[in-house]
């Protein structure tokens, strides 16, 4: 599929937002074989993702779903309410069954594991960059398949993005002050969230809600 060039300036700008050196170093060399596209800027977190797309105006944002501070959901809605015509294509590591509608519903355009082969993502950048949305065909049956039959969301899918987002920084180690800290949230809103947590997955204490986040985070989400 051709990329269709926003003008006759030059390849369209791309800018890789993760927060691992060596990361951000394959997916530009990635982007700058595909043919038509440069990789404009590099951000590693939230602050300098949204200074890059304001001071560089980029055709295209690729983010990695996991930045330090937590998961990319928030910042995709910020971008989306600044930068509304930005298309936003998230590349992870982290389960697409869990993430992939999540990150649509929060206003990016596509979802690639980081480990398809590098054509799959270059054909998600196309896709994306012409106006489409990407999803590998398992998550695309899988979603049509949950509508057709009317299926119930398990008890890990029933969690809020923000309720995750809380779970995984307690697989990281996390204590309740820190992810508030992290997050900019009170540790009154913390605990809450994980209250939730412990109550959707059907576990009886905070011991019970670290074991899991670990189990989990193990599994590979």
């Amino acid at each position: 599929m051709a990329v269709q060039r926003a003008s006759e300036n030059g390849p369209l700008k791309v800018l890789i937002v993760d927060d691992h050196p060596i990361v951000r170093e394959g997916i530009g060399q990635v982007i700058r074989r595909a043919g038509g596209l440069e990789v404009c800027g590099e951000a590693d977190c939230r602050e300098t993702a949204l200074q890059a797309v304001s001071n560089l105006k980029p055709d295209l944002a690729v983010l990695d779903l996991a930045l330090a501070a937590g998961s990319s959901l928030g910042l995709i809605r910020e971008l989306k309410t600044s930068h509304p015509r930005l298309p936003l294509l998230v590349l992870s590591m982290h389960d697409e069954f869990l993430y992939a509608e999540r990150v649509l519903r929060a206003g990016a355009s596509g979802y690639v594991m980081k480990h398809e082969l590098t054509e799959q993502f270059v054909d998600a950048i196309h896709k994306v960059l012409n106006g489409g949305v990407y999803l590998s065909e398992r998550v695309s049956a899988r979603m049509l398949q949950r509508l057709w039959n009317g299926e119930s969301v398990s008890c890990i899918e029933s969690l809020t993005d923000r309720e995750l987002e809380v779970l995984q920084l307690v697989a990281q180690g996390l204590s309740p002050r820190e992810i508030a800290e992290g997050l900019y949230l009170s540790i009154k809103t913390i605990e809450a969230h994980l209250d939730h947590v412990k109550t959707k997955l059907r576990l009886k204490s905070s011991r019970e809600v670290f074991r899991y986040a670990i189990v989990w985070s193990l599994e590979g989400r």
